[in-house]
């Protein structure tokens, strides 16, 4: 192929690849009563009635010879969290249903599970189409669930998020500052999720920092009093003197020396319960959060977050000074 026809098809590729598709694995049995699969975006529905759909094979594949030889296949649109199903069914001499939980179907074909949709198909037609066959399948099974989809998008994995539409808002006179500035609208969201927690936070005599302090020991205890402050920090807190000394007068953490950026700070029991506790009430907060987002949502509105975080991070705090309180 010449550098000009390489080019062109090229640009071809990348033209085509706007167009965001579904992922589904294609499944069948070879006339030995093997298992044959593989990762194809190239399914369409042809027909409700009845019901039709059609997908496309390279010439090339070494799957082909099975699936012009199949009376039936099995079409799977895979879920948002089955990406790595996929590249396993796209690789070429990969071990591709080695141990996978498999359900059978009709003519034995084998079914993937945790799917957003599976159809099980006979074949009725096959045609020609340049380098690929067409597959035409009567649908004679199918089954869906509210899983959302992988898509695939610009040469990459994507993730389908509905549009939902505007939220009616309480009018702000003279100002569109609630709809479009993102720091109002980051702080509005912090203060509302933390309203949700403030209630077993005041049970346990705890506040908004204090409880920061706990839940970071929690996961790693026994810190120095630099590693808290640079944790805490980032969440516009800082590790000092009387906060320390407020969660060890409540029997909640002990700061084990002089408060210096090398004191240690070790959770009590009590602490410890308080925190299982408090992660509970926090976790069931943030399901209340997320029940109108769908996995997928609240998958890219973690990833975008993260983003803002890492653009935005303002580097390491200069360390508190040490305190001698008398």
């Amino acid at each position: 192929m010449s550098a000009d026809r390489a080019a062109e098809a090229r640009s071809y590729r990348s033209a085509l690849s706007a167009f965001a598709t579904g992922v589904t694995i294609v499944t069948t049995r070879d006339e030995l009563g093997r298992d044959v699969g593989l990762t194809a975006n190239s399914f369409n529905s042809v027909s409700l009635n009845p019901p039709m759909v059609l997908w496309s094979l390279a010439k090339t594949s070494a799957s082909l010879p099975a699936f012009m030889a199949a009376t039936h296949f099995a079409v799977h649109i895979l879920a948002a969290d089955q990406e790595e199903l996929s590249l396993r069914f796209s690789t070429r001499g990969a071990e591709k249903f080695s141990g996978l939980a498999l359900e059978r179907g009709s003519e034995e074909l084998p079914l993937l599970t945790g799917c957003s949709a599976r159809f099980q198909c006979r074949t009725t037609f096959r045609y020609e189409g340049g380098d690929h066959m067409i597959f035409v399948g009567t649908v004679e099974q199918f089954e869906h669930s509210e899983r959302a989809p992988l898509v695939y998008h610009g040469g990459g994995y994507a993730l389908a998020v509905r549009k939902p539409a505007p939220p009616e808002e309480a009018a702000e006179p003279g100002s569109s500052f609630s709809q479009d500035f993102l720091i109002y609208l980051l702080a509005r969201a912090h203060f509302q999720l933390l309203h949700l927690l403030r209630a077993d936070l005041e049970r346990h005599g705890l506040n908004e920092e204090q409880w920061f302090v706990l839940s970071v020991l929690a996961v790693s205890d026994d810190r120095a009093v630099a590693e808290l402050d640079g944790v805490l920090w980032v969440t516009g807190k800082r590790a000092t003197y009387e906060l320390l000394a407020s969660l060890t007068a409540a029997g909640y953490a002990n700061l084990h020396g002089g408060y210096d950026p090398h004191a240690r700070v070790t959770l009590t029991e009590r602490g410890r319960t308080a925190v299982i506790a408090l992660v509970a009430a926090a976790k069931a907060a943030e399901e209340q959060a997320e029940r109108s987002l769908g996995s997928a949502e609240t998958h890219v509105l973690k990833r975008a977050l993260r983003a803002i975080i890492c653009e935005t991070d303002p580097g390491a705090p200069t360390l508190l000074a040490p305190l001698h309180p008398e």
